[in-house]
């Protein structure tokens, strides 16, 4: 059993997930109000791998942010601090100092100042170019928004933005803070345009996305979008969707743009990448019925490209996605084809790693007799791709549930 000591030291460790909490405040009385409350995904590009925090009981770490020019707070209050004289000098944890140091600079550690700089938000307004502007109905409420495109010229917008860029560490895994002096960034923000009580306009930031023009031999370029992020508060009423969507318009009209890519999608974005560019090649002639169930082809490649600056590994998985859409799967021979059709896809990089450790085997074997490379067996393979094909249609199958309760709309 513990003793004693050892067992009140375990007592004192807390996740660092549920310690801390977030808030975008539009009024004063946010700061008080439950629901304006929202949690981190991750904790552990601050707090460690173990995403903890060590010498505290009831542990509420505030790090809270005005709606539209993001003017920061951070503080914490607990109930109890170890004692490092009862406990031969164990210490807590230093908690402010590791969120701060990654927090833009003047960051408020006053309460009362922070709530005076809320009257900020009374004149922001959102840095760039309007790109795009929509409506939301959410539960009967019509809620409406913009998307912005900017640069570092504007004046202010370089402070915003790193403001806006700590919500990464939280949100995007693996995240860095990106270059601000390579002015091959763009940005692309989104706001909330709301009126208050008195009728005064007002823009709340909801979200934000950040593109790399990389250059393309002889004089394109191929944007890559890097980050996307929908803050917690506005998820899950089709915001990232309309921002790819603004994404997509700023660059498909231009002559010098070779293709759209993505920088390590995460399953989330990859699924909102694909009902967008599923919804947008439901439109082109290369991807009707007819042609799908024939299989992919090179007119099919060209007309997304042309269309829709969509690269060639995205158009043959977006029309895996509607070929399975446009699939009986009752009628067994049809189905299978398409099985077939995939899965002699997902073969490609085995076939071709089978292939070279073939020829590392007859290499070795030359140079020592006793060397032996073992491939996986045909049974085993076929077992993992099997898994492989499942997986895939899994994800397939939410792109095309999206796609047809759009239709329903």
């Amino acid at each position: 059993m513990e003793d004693p000591t050892t067992a009140r030291l375990k007592s004192l460790v807390m996740s660092s997930n549920e310690a801390l909490e977030f808030k975008l405040i539009r009024s004063f009385e946010d700061l008080e109000n439950n629901e304006t409350t929202f949690k981190p995904e991750m904790s552990h590009q601050v707090f460690g791998d173990s995403e903890s925090i060590f010498g505290y009981r009831d542990l509420r770490v505030k790090l809270y942010y005005s709606a539209g020019c993001l003017e920061t707070y951070l503080g914490m209050t607990y109930s109890e601090k170890i004692n490092k004289v009862l406990y031969e000098g164990v210490e807590a944890d230093e908690v402010l100092p590791k969120i701060a140091e990654k927090l833009a600079p003047q960051v408020h550690d006053n309460i009362d100042a922070f709530i005076e700089s809320l009257k900020k938000d009374d004149t922001f307004k959102p840095h760039g170019e309007l790109l795009h502007s929509f409506s939301v109905n959410d539960d009967g409420c019509t809620r409406k928004f913009e998307v912005y495109k900017a640069d570092m010229s504007y004046k202010g917008f370089k402070e915003y933005h790193q403001r806006l860029q700590t919500f990464v560490l939280w949100y995007i895994d693996a995240a860095n803070f990106i270059d601000i002096d390579d002015d091959r960034w763009h940005y692309f923000n989104m706001f909330e345009k709301y009126q208050t009580t008195d009728g005064t306009v007002r823009y709340a930031t909801t979200g934000f996305a950040t593109v790399y023009q990389y250059y393309a031999y002889p004089h394109h370029t191929r944007p890559r979008i890097a980050q996307v992020l929908i803050l917690p508060p506005f998820q899950n009423i089709g915001l990232g969707t309309h921002l790819l969507h603004a994404i997509y318009r700023e660059y498909i009209g231009r002559n010098q743009v070779k293709d759209i890519t993505v920088e390590d999608p995460s399953m989330t974005f990859q699924r909102l990448r694909d009902y967008v560019d599923a919804m947008n090649c439901c439109t082109l002639s290369s991807f009707s019925r007819e042609y799908l169930l024939q299989g992919f082809n090179k007119a099919m490649a060209a007309e997304a490209k042309e269309k829709f600056k969509i690269n060639k590994k995205q158009a043959r998985r977006v029309y895996e996605i509607l070929r399975l859409r446009t699939t009986d799967l009752t009628n067994e021979q049809e189905y299978r084809e398409y099985r077939l059709d995939v899965k002699r896809r997902l073969n490609i990089p085995y076939r071709r790693e089978q292939n070279d450790l073939k020829k590392l085997e007859c290499a070795l074997k030359n140079i020592d007799k006793h060397s032996n490379i073992t491939l996986p067996t045909l049974e085993q393979r076929i077992q993992t791709l099997e898994k492989e094909y499942k997986s895939l249609e899994e994800e397939y199958k939410k792109v095309i549930k999206r796609l047809e309760d759009a239709e329903e709309l």
